[in-house]
């Protein structure tokens, strides 16, 4: 199986990037590629987790951060108990290091030729809506896709 679903690009750059590291092998998400990517930067890091910013945010967000597991897998239950269990110290470490008063959280698990995720390395999506902005129209997040073939 594909380690990026080409079909789920949202931008041209993503695209071009998505098919170099198809290419090229490479999980973008995984550590030792994600802590030395300058388009990552590396805002929080735990024995688990990396906190960094989505290079291609949504549209209609003014914070787009992403917590990505440092083991690869592709459903959140398949981490190991202390992984998920720290995952919940990541998040109050974004909410408290934010000052958010509120925010929304997204993950896709598992084969995303089905769930609309770009690559099959798990994340999390912690996405605050640019509700101050007079047009803002909501956040949009994809939770399925359904395969061209």
């Amino acid at each position: 199986m594909a380690l990026y679903q080409l079909d789920n690009f949202r931008h041209p750059e993503q695209l071009a990037d998505m098919q170099a590291l198809e290419n090229a092998g490479i999980c973008i998400f995984c550590p030792q590629h994600l802590t030395t990517d300058p388009n990552h930067p590396v805002l929080h890091q735990t024995a688990h987790w990396v906190v960094t910013t989505n290079k291609y945010p949504y549209a209609e967000t003014r914070l787009h951060l992403l917590l990505v597991p440092r083991a690869h897998v592709e459903d959140l239950l398949d981490l190991e108990p202390a992984a998920r269990d720290e995952y919940w110290t990541v998040l109050r470490w974004v909410r408290d290091t934010y000052g958010l008063t509120f925010y929304s959280i997204g993950s896709r698990n598992g084969d995303g030729r089905y769930t609309g995720s770009s690559i099959a390395h798990v994340h999390v999506h912690v996405v605050v809506g640019d509700v101050d902005d007079p047009e803002h129209r909501g956040v949009r997040f994809k939770m399925s896709h359904r395969p061209r073939d």
